[in-house]
């Protein structure tokens, strides 16, 4: 399978992901949301998280080099977090050897399954 991330011209630059994703390979992958079940601070779930996604995809067969499109789900989100949310995926990205990079949304939501819960990440895959 190849993914080639690319941000085309004219679309603003980022240090986060790359806007468009192109995938090539014959299997879709689908993640439900992760989420960190022991808890912490913002930037800890975040990292938790993204953790989960790779034991997730692992068990698919897959890496982060396979993730085609990253949706997050954040508890009362403001601008003001993104330097916590940067460094939790950071430190994922540390601890996994990886660039995460595929493109990305970022959903702020009132709540999600309990209270304890601040952040959900979801990831999509393509494996040949």
């Amino acid at each position: 399978m190849t993914v080639t991330y690319i941000d085309p011209p004219g679309l603003p630059e980022n240090d986060v992901y790359r806007h468009v994703s192109v995938a090539t390979g014959s299997r879709l992958v689908h993640l439900a949301g992760q989420v960190a079940w022991d808890g912490g601070d913002f930037a800890t779930q975040v990292e938790q998280s993204y953790l989960n996604v790779a034991t997730a995809l692992a068990g698919a067969g897959a890496t982060f080099a396979d993730v085609v499109k990253l949706t997050m789900h954040v508890v009362d989100w403001t601008p003001e977090r993104m330097p916590e949310l940067l460094d939790g995926i950071a430190r994922a990205s540390a601890k996994l050897g990886v660039t995460i990079q595929a493109p990305a949304s970022l959903f702020g939501i009132v709540t999600l399954d309990v209270p304890e819960h601040l952040v959900e990440v979801e990831a999509i895959a393509v494996l040949d």
